[in-house]
């Protein structure tokens, strides 16, 4: 009887063209989650007049699952809320129309808090001048911070996160994609060939 093969040490589905090549898995996830929780405690030095506002879609439950880290460290819980930018984007006309979601700041506000916005990925930085601009018109906070999972580079504004997961140095016709276990029954970050 023929010697079967040994196994391949990378796990074909990993690699596939149309999934692309996965940069992190959940475990990955989680660790880095709880750093960017650990780290936000330290420069804050605790929960205190700390907000966390995820921008929506993917960075509202990064924010939730950050605030809950923290939580079970501080023995307190922190708010947590959701920013839609999508009204305050500068490229409306140049995208398809895109479903506007809720806005929902904690009880209590944001005025003279630390607000740490939170998103899944951190790329030309429009995305969060947007979330700055949406901001003014409900509070004034007294700092704002920015943690996001993935900085993938390419920045069009002098704009850079405090909190990152993982720097991921991508070219122009990579496509990052960010998959929650909330909306895509799994967590992976993968890149991929834009054009695929």
């Amino acid at each position: 009887m023929p010697a079967r093969p040994a196994a391949s040490p990378v796990d074909p589905a990993a690699v596939t063209p149309a999934a692309g090549r996965t940069v992190l898995d959940a475990h990955d996830i989680t660790r880095a989650l709880t750093r960017i929780a650990h780290e936000i405690l330290e420069r804050n030095k605790g929960v205190s007049d700390l907000v966390l506002l995820g921008i929506p879609t993917r960075g509202v439950p990064l924010a939730q699952r950050v605030a809950a880290k923290m939580a079970s460290v501080e023995g307190v819980e922190v708010p947590v809320g959701s920013l839609d930018v999508t009204m305050y984007r500068d490229d409306l006309r140049m995208r398809p129309a895109r479903t506007l979601l809720p806005t929902e700041i904690p009880h209590g506000g944001i005025d003279g808090k630390v607000v740490v916005l939170v998103d899944d990925v951190l790329f030309s930085g429009r995305t969060i001048r947007a979330a700055l601009d949406a901001m003014a018109d409900v509070g004034r906070p007294r700092a704002v911070r920015l943690a996001v999972l993935v900085d993938r580079g390419h920045r069009e504004l002098p704009i850079r996160a405090d909190f990152v997961g993982k720097n991921l140095p991508t070219s122009l016709a990579e496509k990052v994609s960010v998959r929650l276990s909330e909306f895509d029954d799994e967590d992976s970050v993968t890149i991929a060939d834009a054009s695929q």
